[in-house]
């Protein structure tokens, strides 16, 4: 058993049918739309309809998907016109972000390494890594101290939680590139060199946008 395991919380019925939907809708085509029902989701979890209305529901909030009545829930596409644009969008503003809280080091490259050591047990569950691949980015931009930039980059982080577990499981072995890139970053700010820092976060953004734009997905198969 592992250490994550060891330490994970044991899981209500919806929060193990979201978990299993999120993987699910991040190994979707991206190109097309697709329906999901409540019928179909309970056949493939062993949940009941409770549970799994629930986690629609929830992933509803979370943009992920769109409750059609009497159709089930539509899994939009995501278009490259989208990823672009939210790349670009959260380049900008982690850029400035990283660039102003690079001589907060002392603060931050801590907090930055511990989290970098937590996805690193979560190689095999996309889900988690993913979000706490969120929770690296946001260290960057909260301690850069601009709440306006914060609240909007959530706003984009939302939108690309999807891309992100695409990025995952289309190319092989990019959950460990995604490890020493963020290892990079956290060095590079560690230095204090905000120039540094930002050419590190530039380079991990670039590697992402690549991947995105690749055009076939494998299915996440854990290892």
């Amino acid at each position: 058993m592992s250490r994550t395991q060891r330490v994970r919380p044991r899981e209500s019925a919806q929060d193990v049918t979201y978990r299993w939907l999120k993987r699910h809708i991040g190994s979707l085509p991206r190109q097309e739309g697709t329906f999901l029902t409540e019928a179909e989701v309970c056949e493939a979890t062993g949940m009941s309809r409770t549970p799994v209305r629930e986690a629609l529901l929830r992933l509803e909030t979370e943009g992920f998907l769109k409750i059609m009545p009497k159709k089930g829930a539509f899994v939009p596409p995501v278009s490259d016109a989208e990823i672009e644009a939210v790349m670009q969008a959260r380049e900008l503003v982690e850029d400035w972000c990283v660039r102003h809280a690079a001589p907060l080091a002392e603060e931050l490259a801590p907090e930055l390494a511990e989290l970098v050591g937590r996805q690193e047990e979560l190689l095999d569950d996309p889900v988690e890594f993913i979000e706490c691949d969120r929770a690296f980015h946001r260290a960057i931009v909260r301690t850069a101290g601009n709440p306006v930039l914060a609240e909007f980059y959530e706003s984009l982080r939302d939108r690309q939680v999807r891309m992100g577990l695409r990025a995952i499981a289309a190319a092989e072995d990019r959950a460990r590139v995604v490890l020493a890139e963020h290892g990079a970053i956290v060095e590079a700010i560690r230095s204090g060199d905000p120039l540094r820092a930002a050419q590190a976060l530039a380079a991990h953004l670039d590697g992402t946008l690549t991947v995105l734009r690749l055009p076939s997905v494998a299915n996440w198969d854990g290892r």
